[in-house]
């Protein structure tokens, strides 16, 4: 038994005696707030946006800001779909991005919503769902007691200029397993992030006497972009600033009512995004400084912003290089709350010892991998320094769109490939025969992993 089934075979055993207690040794909460194609310079402290975020700032100088956060995979369903399961794309066989309809994630895969439900938590997703198009796989059969929001990217549907497909199925939106709004007309899109903000505030005040999980994965600022009439125009940085406002005045209500209510100090957040930006859109596209984005493995598509805040448990304004990942927040959550593991294997670890930055702490990955679609394409060690790319293929932006319309892409390849990313967090210098050593090991993490997941 290597390191890694040793962790994963103890921890539901410990599970119990890890609880976190807070107030009336009540086990903690959890809100995670999602992002749509944020990038990772979108919000300071990471960048510098010419707008206003003075939510998401307030809430990294009570937390910790974490620099290295990955997704195993930059696509919008198997991202998802690995944060709310604990595991690889690999596994779930969950990839891309789903259209109206897609079965998505397997019942037989537990979600962070059955964990938690499982040990009495009161548990919500008010957003952009995303794995799953069905009566099984959708929020109320997959361990949410409350629900609201799309099962997709609002970009699948009719009235998309540039749509890839006729989506001929109308762009709904669900309350609680039943469709509320038939038909997503473009006057009601600048309604999501106000509904899904309004739904997450009324779950807190009427759930303060419980633990409980609340997940807001926002449709923002995926395109196509929409904002609210109190955004319009605010930031002066066109309609991508009036997004990203109105994102951190959703983040500041959830704060608000979590504050009013008295549960800072036994809540635990998680504010990150899905992916990288979606370049193609020119002047609405997030910022990051990182090579390449959306739908590849370099690390402008699977490294996101990343805060998490725990008053007393987490060093206020803090920040952190230490390699996390997805995957990882699952069993963290459920070691926090006492909650046993999912019966069928998962791939991430309790990470609780690297967010609290406990003397000593190593990740208990050997390394972390990444893919793209159902291709695999690399892994990056546990500790953040090696990344190794096998040789793939990848798109690549040549021309940028502009007032919206996509830009243009073209296929390029990457040779099998080393970076040194603490030296060269940009994947530009091949360093594969500098360090014939690393590479080795690498080369044999890789193989692990696609022999597991990928034959």
């Amino acid at each position: 038994m290597n390191r890694r089934e040793f962790l994963a075979s103890t921890l539901a055993a410990a599970a119990s005696s890890n609880v976190l207690s807070g107030a009336e040794g009540r086990p903690p909460n959890f809100v995670v707030i999602l992002l749509d194609d944020s990038g990772w310079a979108d919000f300071k402290p990471f960048g510098h946006p010419p707008y206003s975020t003075p939510n998401v700032e307030q809430l990294a100088a009570e937390g910790c800001q974490f620099n290295n956060f990955y997704v195993p995979q930059a696509i919008c369903s198997a991202s998802r779909s690995a944060l709310l399961s604990g595991c690889y794309p690999g596994r779930t066989k969950v990839f891309g991005a789903h259209g109206p309809g897609a079965r998505g994630l397997e019942p037989s895969f537990a979600t962070m919503g059955e964990v938690l439900q499982a040990k009495g938590y009161k548990t919500a997703v008010f957003g952009k769902w995303h794995i799953g198009d069905q009566p099984e796989t959708r929020p109320p059969a997959r361990g949410f007691d409350e629900s609201c929001g799309l099962m997709y990217s609002n970009d699948m549907w009719e009235f998309h200029p540039e749509a890839a497909q006729n989506y001929t199925v109308p762009l709904r939106f669900w309350e609680n397993g039943k469709v509320k709004v038939e038909r997503m007309t473009p006057d009601l899109q600048p309604m999501l992030t106000t509904w899904y903000t309004e739904h997450a505030v009324d779950f807190i005040h009427r759930n303060k006497a419980n633990p409980f999980l609340l997940y807001v994965p926002h449709s923002m600022p995926h395109v196509p972009l929409f904002r609210s009439e109190k955004f319009k125009d605010k930031s002066g940085a066109g309609v991508y600033g009036d997004v990203m406002m109105e994102l951190d005045w959703s983040i500041g209500e959830i704060l608000k009512a979590l504050r009013d209510d008295g549960l800072d100090e036994n809540t635990l957040v998680v504010l990150t995004s899905d992916n990288g930006p979606w370049t193609s859109y020119g002047n609405h596209a997030g910022a990051t400084p990182f090579r390449e984005a959306k739908g590849t493995g370099f690390d402008g598509g699977t490294r996101s912003a990343c805060i998490m805040r725990y008053p007393g448990k987490i060093a206020a304004g803090s920040a952190s290089t230490k390699a996390l990942c997805t995957i990882d927040l699952l069993p963290t959550f459920a070691r926090l709350a006492g909650a046993a593991l999912p019966k069928n294997p998962i791939d991430g670890l309790d990470v609780w010892d690297l967010i609290v930055d406990k003397p000593g702490a190593a990740n208990p990955h050997d390394f972390y991998a990444f893919s793209t679609a159902d291709k695999f394409e690399g892994v990056i060690s546990g500790d953040g320094h090696w990344k190794l790319h096998v040789p793939h293929t990848y798109r690549t932006l040549v021309e940028v769109g502009n007032n919206g319309k996509p830009g243009k892409f073209r296929q390029a390849k990457i040779d099998l490939s080393l970076f040194d990313m603490e030296k060269d967090p940009f994947e530009t210098i091949n360093v594969v025969e500098k360090f014939p050593e690393v590479a080795s090991r690498m080369k044999m993490y890789a193989e692990q992993h696609r022999k597991q997941f990928f034959e």
